[in-house]
């Protein structure tokens, strides 16, 4: 953080001083830090700034530091200020998100100003989730989807999620599964093509989300918010949380959880040709996602017989040979 950033986080807050500074995490690839300020005097007690500063020798941890690469980060962070600035505000407290005090940007560097969630009620980060907690994320989606429901993503990605297919033409390039390749167009087409639209979080894995100890949640890091069907968050999210045995054995009541969430926040409105649309999605939105990562790391622990199988489910029903 410079010395403009600080004066204008201390005229932000009308603090006084910045009295502890707590990493959080680095940004991937080494595209600049994530901290907790503490602070003396003013309006909050403490902040969260995201300081972006791409390193001038790019690397990326597999291998994919392409200009490609380069250009998907830093527009995802544009997306990020844009969501923060003009959408943001619609999240009521169902589908929680920090405030954002104060945002710029000047060439390829940017600056956030958040509020601290853990100074508002949701100081818990959770590496493994019980059901409730489950159910908490599933909520929080489907309310976020019921909000942005039939919403033009203006200033955000047209489609989001970072994996989606138009931006990861080099991890298909590789993909070893030849089916899989013939198929990633016609998956991604049923996904855009689906009338029912809203924005999509982009990134929903449990990390990114934070728990209070009474069950609430909020969610953090919107630089792959878009539009696009609700399911290529809810199977992200379950993917990211659920063993292959658990995510086959739980596939249909944890659905009709977060159908039975979206219902209760579309009150009046008839959503049975959205939940029809939706469920015959899901399989796509799956394996869309097993898609990249089989191109993008072929030994992650995430690809298994169930995400095989849900991915065949799907080849056969677009009839690829």
């Amino acid at each position: 953080m410079n010395s403009q950033d600080e004066a204008l986080l201390l005229e932000i807050t009308r603090a006084t001083s910045i009295v502890k500074r707590e990493p959080i995490q680095e940004l991937w690839s080494g595209y600049g830090l994530i901290e907790r300020l503490f602070l003396s005097g003013g309006t909050h007690e403490s902040v969260v700034v995201k300081d972006v500063q791409p390193p001038s020798k790019r690397t990326h941890p597999r291998g994919w530091s392409s200009n490609l690469s380069h250009e998907r980060k830093l527009t995802s962070y544009h997306v990020e200020m844009s969501w923060y600035e003009r959408w943001s505000a619609r999240c009521t407290d169902r589908c929680r998100v920090p405030h954002c005090l104060a945002s710029h940007h000047e060439d390829d560097n940017f600056f956030m100003i958040l509020e601290d969630l853990n100074a508002v009620g949701f100081p818990l980060r959770k590496k493994s989730v019980g059901m409730e907690d489950i159910k908490a994320c599933l909520r929080w989606l489907a309310t976020f989807h019921a909000t942005y429901l039939h919403q033009t993503p203006e200033g955000l990605w047209p489609q989001g999620g970072y994996w989606h297919l138009a931006t990861r033409p080099d991890e298909l390039k590789v993909l070893n599964d030849k089916r899989l390749q013939a198929g990633a167009a016609a998956i991604d087409h049923v996904l855009r093509s689906g009338h029912f639209q809203s924005f999509v979080h982009g990134d929903a894995k449990l990390a990114n989300f934070c728990f209070g100890p009474d069950g609430d949640v909020a969610a953090v890091d919107f630089q792959y918010v878009g539009g696009g069907c609700g399911m290529v968050d809810v199977a992200y999210f379950l993917g990211s949380c659920l063993d292959e045995r658990e995510c086959e054995r739980l596939e249909t009541p944890l659905l009709e959880i977060y159908f039975n969430a979206l219902r209760t926040c579309l009150d009046g409105i008839d959503t049975t040709p959205l939940e029809t649309e939706w469920r015959q999605l899901y399989p796509y939105a799956w394996a869309d996602f097993h898609r990249f990562l089989k191109g993008w790391s072929p030994g992650h622990w995430k690809i298994n017989s169930y995400s095989e199988r849900i991915c065949k489910q799907v080849l056969d029903e677009l009839e690829i040979p």
